[in-house]
């Protein structure tokens, strides 16, 4: 619960800002693979669900790879407002 709480104090924050933003991207994609992962906890052979949670994953980390190259500082705020790991470079 307190996760969901922080979610939408950001989610207020955000939604005076332009929603093709980089950040308000990933952070939607963010709210839909925690809606899933909860989803998917219960209903364990939900293979469309599963598929669908891994095209937002690949989504989501193309636009934190696309962030970090242009601009490392929004890069680490927006990872660390959204408490998610950071993502391996090679």
């Amino acid at each position: 619960m307190v996760k969901n709480s922080f979610i939408s104090v950001f989610s207020q924050k955000k939604n005076e800002e332009n929603p093709g933003s980089v950040e308000f991207q990933v952070f939607r994609f963010t709210n839909k693979i925690r809606r899933l992962t909860s989803h998917l906890k219960l209903h364990k052979k939900d293979y469309l669900s599963q598929r669908g949670l891994r095209k937002i994953l690949g989504k989501r980390q193309r636009l934190l790879a696309y962030l970090s190259k242009k601009n490392r500082v929004r890069y680490k705020e927006l990872i660390g407002q959204l408490n998610i790991r950071e993502t391996k470079t090679r």
